[in-house]
């Protein structure tokens, strides 16, 4: 490949060929000049939030006026650790509110990311949304419909999509180093630890459930249901699929080239090793059918891993991914490992040409300006995400089932169909239009 088309490839790569069209076609508005700062509001001053604003905070140019959460010790400590000394809010509508703010991050529990980003768009703001993008499959449509209405840029928090190893794995499968990829498969294995049994309680002074919980159906406040737990639970998380998987997942189908959902999708799963209160899978196993056209070599074929209480993964890598092609296979780690082997399943030499690529968040703020595109761009975000949605469906109804892409339908199944959405708190002013 010369360095031309090798530059050409990159380009497309970095934005993913099936948006760069809806991408293109957006029209940059509150486009910020290179040398104007770029004003951020945090919704959501978790461990994560707060560090995704600390990494901001260092880009040239960047500034927060405002961190949001319902835990007042919680903004409260945001403000600490970020030099300007934002302003601290409960309700996140204020940093809305204000026109001076140029977008968004947000870092909430995964029942409010598409919710807080809508009404963000709404507003006029730019969105950096961390993953999974939605707590549903029709969430994830309504926020690519926010976007394009708003002509809002939102970028998803697959921070892959920027990584350099990465890159050049996806590079390589591209170039046909393993031949025709024919199937894809994702793992993340960790230890994770069991959040107990509990009883409602009274919320602790200073949070306020009534509006951690917002637009979610309303559910006693219980200690094991609440920071970082939350992710167990229905209401208001996407298990570990959604947690860590949705990271691998999105590399999975991007080395595997397919720019659509899946037709058909089995899962199993459960708990084989937590004895407590959380409602997700500890254990999964996902395979996920893209039929093409039908034909030999059109189909593609991904498989999903997980398991929470092991810490031994495949082939030494703990979360990571494996290519399989009609001349060989790719693996890929994160943690710095890309080895490919021939149909012999033997090594072969590769060179190390890492792509030059500037990180996620340096790849947000330079699209508000209007000097590169989104590398995670919203559509690609959702594709991913519903990977997660309707591998978690499979496992909870226990069989698999056929999916229409284009209507994002389940077919002839009542029970699993009634889970691509959610139920709402009635009258909730956070509730998206159209669920």
């Amino acid at each position: 490949m010369s360095d031309d088309h090798r530059r050409d490839f990159l380009k497309a790569t970095a934005l993913g060929v099936a948006t760069a069209t809806a991408v293109s076609a957006v029209t940059m508005r509150r486009a910020v000049g290179a040398n104007q700062k770029v004003r951020l509001a945090l919704i959501g001053c978790g461990g994560r939030g707060s560090g995704v604003a600390r990494d901001f905070a260092t880009l040239p140019g960047v500034e927060f006026a405002y961190v949001c959460d319902p835990d007042i010790s919680r903004a409260a400590d945001a403000v600490r650790k970020l030099s300007n000394q934002p302003q601290p809010v409960g309700d996140f509508r204020v940093a809305l509110d204000d026109k001076s703010v140029d977008g968004v991050i947000v870092a909430t529990p995964d029942h409010w990311h598409t919710p807080a980003s809508i009404l963000a768009a709404d507003a006029g703001k730019h969105v950096y949304v961390e993953k999974p993008c939605s707590h549903n499959v029709r969430e994830g449509r309504l926020l690519i419909d926010a976007a394009r209405r708003n002509n809002a840029l939102i970028q998803h928090g697959t921070q892959s999509r920027s990584h350099d190893i990465v890159l050049q794995a996806i590079q390589l499968l591209r170039e046909g180093a393993i031949g025709k990829v024919l199937m894809a498969k994702a793992w993340n294995v960790q230890r994770r630890g069991e959040i107990g049994h509990a009883k409602p309680t009274d919320p602790p002074a200073g949070f306020d459930y009534d509006n951690w919980v917002g637009p979610a159906p309303m559910v006693p406040f219980q200690s094991n249901r609440h920071h970082y737990t939350w992710h167990w639970w229905h209401n208001f998380g996407t298990g570990d699929m959604g947690n860590d998987g949705v990271h691998e997942l999105d590399i999975a189908r991007w080395g595997l080239g397919v720019e659509s959902h899946p037709s058909q999708v089995s899962a199993i799963g459960g708990k084989f090793a937590f004895e407590d209160d959380q409602q997700f899978p500890d254990t999964q196993y996902a395979c996920f059918d893209y039929p093409g056209d039908g034909s030999v070599g059109k189909r593609r074929q991904l498989v999903f891993e997980m398991r929470l209480w092991s810490r031994y993964g495949l082939e030494g890598i703990d979360n990571g991914n494996a290519f399989y092609g009609t001349d060989g296979w790719l693996l890929l780690s994160k943690r710095g490992i890309l080895k490919v082997f021939d149909e012999k399943n033997q090594p072969k030499s590769i060179t190390i040409e890492r792509p030059v690529v500037t990180g996620h968040f340096q790849n947000f703020v330079d699209a508000i300006r209007g000097e590169d595109k989104l590398r995670a761009e919203i559509e690609i975000g959702h594709l991913s995400a519903t990977l997660c949605h309707l591998g978690n469906i499979a496992a909870r109804v226990g069989r698999g089932f056929e999916f229409e892409p284009a209507s994002e339908r389940i077919v002839g199944d009542d029970e699993a169909g009634a889970m691509l959405r959610r139920q709402y708190r009635d009258g909730h002013w956070a509730v998206p239009q159209g669920v």
